[in-house]
């Protein structure tokens, strides 16, 4: 059956209402109703977390418009935010079929790269719960919303966004994975094989590549490319592209070793992974940064095996 719903917005006062939550985590509100659970962005802007909410509503439309005031209500608690609820204003929706179009104005493009992407990630994974909405596509003054790269974001569904909250499960699994060091020169790339990597199964494996980065190699021959106190900030996937964030220590490099070695550790390890085509990676959720002064973090890489010299296997 063929649906169409099209709703032209206007600004709302609506009701500030308090919300019981743990941070990147949910809880439930004592009411009555089938639940739903409405996602926000953490105060630190480094991941999405759920809140469950219950309503009466069945109508589909009507819980459409229902879902989207809840997105657009200013929380009291400072912990968390709402993604509507920020410097930028939807317009317009359109809902045919299974596809919901969100039209949103100029100043949604003003956000930086990491917060526009928790940003999306909340409301398709709230709005994709309302029965009959399969896809969503957003767009500014009805243009096709872009990423760094003036590539088209497209259509996306709840499955585009893949989380790790850390506290649904807590088992161990093997992985083999194959990253990419410093030779002792630092002006190349060693291809490093880890098989039989334990892991706990709570954090993504891009976010695993990251960390074994981080701690560095473990085969001869292989030098590391990150300095050792970075912290990782957050880890997402978005349509093939790993959005890395790291924080300050990542500009600071205490070894000897090139300016695109290091970027193409990350860029190159992370696109083994079969998920992921592209790498783009910020400091402290920016990429205006000129990376030791010489590559532009707002450029979105690919994989470059030019670099690479030699390969070694790290012990199991």
């Amino acid at each position: 059956m063929k649906s169409y719903w099209k709703r032209k917005l206007c600004p709302l006062l609506f009701l500030m209402t308090a919300f019981y939550m743990t941070a990147c985590g949910s809880d439930a509100e004592d009411t009555a109703g089938k639940a739903y659970d409405i996602y926000y962005v953490n105060n630190e802007e480094t991941c999405i977390f759920s809140n469950v909410y219950q309503t009466e509503t069945q109508d589909a439309g009507l819980l459409l418009s229902e879902l989207l005031d809840r997105l657009s209500i200013r929380p009291e608690k400072m912990e968390y935010k709402a993604p509507l609820a920020e410097d930028f204003e939807l317009l317009d929706y359109v809902w045919e079929e299974e596809k919901l179009t969100l039209n949103f104005d100029e100043r949604y493009k003003g956000m930086d790269t990491v917060k526009e992407v928790l940003v999306r990630a909340a409301v398709v994974r709230t709005l994709t719960q309302v029965p009959g909405v399969k896809y969503i596509t957003f767009t500014v003054q009805n243009e096709p919303l872009t990423d760094s790269s003036n590539v088209a974001i497209g259509t996306m569904s709840a499955d585009t966004f893949i989380d790790n909250a850390g506290d649904e499960i807590n088992t161990y699994e093997k992985a083999n994975l194959r990253l990419y060091f410093a030779n002792e020169s630092g002006d190349g790339l060693v291809e490093e094989n880890q098989r039989n990597v334990v892991y706990n199964s709570n954090i993504s494996l891009e976010k695993l590549v990251v960390e074994k980065l981080i701690a560095g190699p473990t085969a001869k021959g292989s030098y590391p490319t990150i300095n050792p106190s970075t912290k990782i900030l957050s880890v997402t996937v978005i349509d093939r592209i790993c959005y890395v964030n790291l924080d300050s220590a990542f500009l600071s490099q205490p070894y000897s070793v090139n300016s695109d070695v290091t970027i193409y550790s990350i860029t190159n390890s992370l696109v083994e992974l079969p998920n992921i085509n592209k790498v783009q990676i910020s400091v402290n959720g920016e990429t205006s940064i000129q990376y030791k002064e010489s590559i532009s973090l707002s450029n979105i890489f690919e994989r470059n095996l030019d670099l690479v010299t030699s390969t070694a296997s790290a012990a199991e």
